[in-house]
């Protein structure tokens, strides 16, 4: 009798590290305000991003309110002097 041994394929989540969270945050503010789509976002980078790691980043930066998704794609939305001036007006 053959024991048949079945491999597990375990899928591990992509992490990004920080110089490519800040690539693609540097990328998209460039964009001036401007949707992107996903696709295009993967072929402009500068450096290639697995897709899943690129997806990851994107729903860190949509948590963080840095950018919308909407039906023509991706936008920069977040404004650091709007939110700094504020954060300013709040603690007085």
């Amino acid at each position: 009798m053959a024991i048949i041994k079945t491999k597990k394929i375990a899928r591990e989540l992509r992490q990004p590290n920080l110089g490519t969270i800040l690539m693609v945050e540097e990328f998209l503010q460039n964009q001036k305000n401007m949707p992107i789509k996903l696709s295009e976002i993967k072929e402009k980078l500068p450096k290639q991003v697995m897709h899943q790691t690129l997806k990851v980043i994107l729903e860190y930066l949509w948590k963080s309110g840095k950018i919308s998704y909407g039906p023509n794609g991706i936008e920069w939305v977040f404004n650091l002097k709007a939110n700094l001036k504020n954060e300013v007006i709040s603690k007085k």
